[in-house]
């Protein structure tokens, strides 16, 4: 644990759900789950495992752009007291120490898509916190409103732990497209030793900008990841590789990039094209980047064809020389969405957006074994699929359904939005965001009076509001890989409206029902107000040590401290810590 600390001072809020039943021995495919009542326990098959939930989120203060659209000079400081979409989680190894990060929204300009990347530092068996914004990126950090070095905006949270404690996340500082600010965004690297404070590597230089162009002309850089060598006997340890997608000025092309740092983040080689702007289809993106304890490094990403094109494929690249040269991609699998989600297509009957359809893990344990959920559209709605290889890549098992809710007829429900974990000790979980229950009659689900003052409420409506669940699978190092223990687990101690903060969905579009200062207060990706097109976050974090397996996902069940116009309380999105006992979930896991 060099280099990190965390006050004690500070505890978690703290929600407990414990099942004490007898876990069914585990099946040989994914078990289907108990019908149950509508929005119980019940929904999720019986199951030991005990299940933590904790408010990590908090009110904070930092710098940040004061106006709906940004202009050149109006940076200075203030409160990031509102949302807290998407987000990711890392483990430090051999410890429970974790490093959260998360979009922290500025003021009351959620509806504008107003945020910076900050970070949750955790001690997950103690509770002990602290919350803080990655600096370096707004004008109050890095002492000028000269855009560059201030950015109007960072973007897209990813962290990941070296072998000496440091934590690394590759970021995404951008300036506003809905003003058409320039230059648009670059690539660069922060990491920290505390938690507390970040450096930007490479000698605060960018490992990537697109300096003349705007997000109007779709030449920009966008989802970013990292992933180091953590592997104390690795001839490569604590090399950091950093992955992020590249538009083309036509729009209709992606490639993957990468960026490698041999100096725990120091300097960069220069960056390098791994997928090229076509695989099979035109778009390469999302690329997520792991690495194997033979110190291969694999990266995963999308290919997708153009706007509301259906199918999906996935394609997995291998390095064995330190990223330096990569294999021949191999596709993983295929799927089919609704349209496509870089579009902002909406899942049914609500208005987020869906976001990155898969996730991507390398087992601990057994070097060349490769997991991979991701999402599919059966027609009606979304199930989660599981692919695996156990021979470095080179070929890909067929795909298995993970969630295991059996829907009511006529009521089909989605399961989207998967993450990948990994552990010690063959661990596997496999995370995904929930609608099997229906939208409990609780004080946090939206209601209210329309603009045309007729009553509107989101109780006891289907397939609309969401919870977290996770199912563990176990690699014992055979060619069979990983397969499940016991059923999926209610991983979110409570039901939440993803219509909060206060944004009512009608036949005719969206209304209010909650402004701050004149405005909307949802978490939206398309900067308006009322929000048309809405964000819960494009992806969540997850993550396993040796004791649990963890989460950081929002939730809107718990209450701001933040009143409304009209003096009612603002259910803003808020980072959600889950935990649940590897010990509890079942014999040798």
């Amino acid at each position: 644990m060099r280099g990190f600390y965390l006050s004690t001072g500070r505890l978690l809020r703290t929600a407990t759900l414990t099942c004490a039943v007898v876990l069914a021995t585990a099946p040989a495919t994914l078990a289907a789950g108990s019908n149950g009542s509508t929005g119980s326990q019940s929904l999720w098959a019986p199951t030991t495992a005990t299940v933590t939930n904790a408010v990590v989120s908090r009110p904070t203060t930092g710098g940040g752009y004061h106006q709906p659209f940004p202009v050149p000079g109006g940076c200075g400081p203030g409160t990031f007291n509102a949302n807290h979409s998407e987000s990711d989680i890392a483990v430090m190894p051999g410890t429970d120490i974790l490093e959260g990060s998360s979009k922290f929204f500025f003021e009351n300009l959620s509806s504008f898509y107003n945020f910076y990347v900050g970070g949750y530092t955790i001690d997950g068996l103690t509770g002990s916190h602290h919350d803080s914004i990655v600096q370096g990126y707004d004008c109050t950090t890095v002492g000028t409103q000269a855009m560059p070095p201030s950015w109007t905006n960072t973007t897209d949270p990813n962290v990941d732990f070296d072998t000496q404690g440091r934590v690394y996340q590759t970021m995404l500082p951008f300036n506003a497209f809905w003003t058409n600010l320039h230059p648009n965004g670059e690539i660069t690297v922060s990491f920290s030793d505390d938690g507390l404070n970040w450096t930007t590597g490479n000698g605060g230089n960018a490992l990537e900008q697109v300096p003349n162009e705007s997000s109007f002309s779709f030449n920009f850089e966008d989802k970013q990841w990292v992933a180091v060598n953590h592997f104390a006997g690795s001839r490569f340890r604590d090399h950091v590789y950093a992955v992020w997608d590249l538009g083309n000025s036509a729009g209709n092309a992606v490639e993957v990039r990468e960026a490698t740092s041999r100096d725990r983040g120091l300097t960069f080689a220069p960056a390098q094209t791994v997928g090229s702007a076509s695989v099979d289809q035109r778009r390469n993106a999302f690329p997520i980047d792991v690495v194997s304890p033979d110190g291969s490094v694999y990266i995963a990403w999308s290919n997708v064809g153009t706007t509301h094109h259906a199918t999906t494929d996935f394609f997995v690249a291998r390095s064995t020389d330190d990223a330096q040269n990569f294999t021949t991609p191999v596709q993983a699998a295929t799927t089919t969405q609704i349209g496509n989600a870089e579009f902002n297509t909406p899942l049914l009957n609500t208005t987020f957006r869906d976001g990155v359809p898969m996730g991507f893990a390398a087992s601990p344990d057994f070097p060349g074994h490769l997991y991979m959920a991701y999402e599919n559209w059966t027609g009606t709605d979304y199930d989660v699929d599981f692919v695996q290889s156990t021979d470095f890549g080179k070929t890909w098992s067929s795909p298995i359904k993970v969630n295991d809710n059996v829907d009511a007829a006529g009521v089909p429900t989605d399961q989207w939005q998967p993450q990948v974990a990994v552990g010690p000790g063959g661990a596997v979980a496999v995370g995904f965001y929930d609608r099997r229950a229906a939208c409990p009659n609780d004080p946090s689900i939206l209601r209210g009076t329309l603009p045309n003052g007729a009553p509107y409420s989101d109780v006891g409506k289907t397939n609309f509001c969401i919870n977290l669940s996770v199912q563990a699978l176990k690699d014992s190092g055979t060619t069979a890989g990983a397969g499940p223990v016991g059923a999926n687990i209610r991983d979110s101690n409570f039901t939440w409206d993803p219509q909060q903060p206060g944004l009512a969905v009608t036949s005719s579009g969206t209304a209010d029902l909650q402004t701050l200062g004149g405005l909307g207060q949802m978490a939206c990706s398309s900067h308006n107000d009322p929000c048309s097109t809405s964000f819960i976050g494009d992806y969540f974090g997850i993550a396993v040590s040796g004791n649990n397996i963890y989460t950081l996902s929002v939730s809107t069940h718990y209450p701001s401290n933040v009143k409304a116009d009209d003096g009612s309380t603002l259910f803003y999105q808020q980072e959600v810590l889950g935990t649940i006992s590897r010990a509890s979930v079942g014999t040798g896991f």
